[in-house]
């Protein structure tokens, strides 16, 4: 199951950077149209640009929960020993199991939500933005079990060492 994560992790780092490729094209064309007159002023570029940047937040928030990367708060004293921090790190993503859940059950609704409609500008078909909520819920979800595991097995081993 490790291999199967870590090809997911893979796949996600590369489309991140494909996505991040991709976005300098519209953005570009916007920044050239505004301060010359070197091409046109094109409409879909702001909502290809504001598609990627979805995307580009929902695959980047993914890849921190696997780094461990993500935001969290230090309300707890620091644990002096590797089993502390392990029940530490639990907390924290147990909080994200949480909001994995709100992010997969919901998005899945919004997903739905956007079967029916399409963008005005460019006529794609909205779940093709919507689906990133469930998507970076189901990618929370798996990434936080994998974390929840190893910690798991570390208080299980009892390693005391600091």
């Amino acid at each position: 199951m490790r291999r199967v994560i870590d090809w997911v992790y893979r796949g996600l780092k590369v489309l991140l950077t494909f996505l991040l490729a991709i976005l300098i094209v519209p953005v570009t064309m916007q920044v050239l149209a505004r301060v010359s007159d070197l091409i046109p002023g094109y409409i879909w570029t702001e909502e290809m640009a504001r598609f990627c940047l979805i995307w580009i937040i929902m695959i980047g928030a993914s890849v921190g929960v696997r780094d461990r990367t993500h935001f969290d708060v230090d309300i707890l004293p620091h644990p002096a020993t590797k089993r502390g921090e392990a029940a530490s790190r639990m907390v924290v993503d147990l909080a994200i199991l949480l909001v994995a859940l709100i992010f997969l059950g919901f998005g899945w609704r919004f997903a739905q939500f956007g079967l029916d409609q399409e963008s005005e500008l460019t006529g794609i078909n909205m779940v093709s933005i919507h689906i990133a909520w469930p998507f970076a819920g189901f990618t929370w979800l798996l990434f936080t079990l994998e974390k929840l595991y190893d910690d798991w097995q570390l208080l299980k081993r009892g390693d005391q060492s600091a």
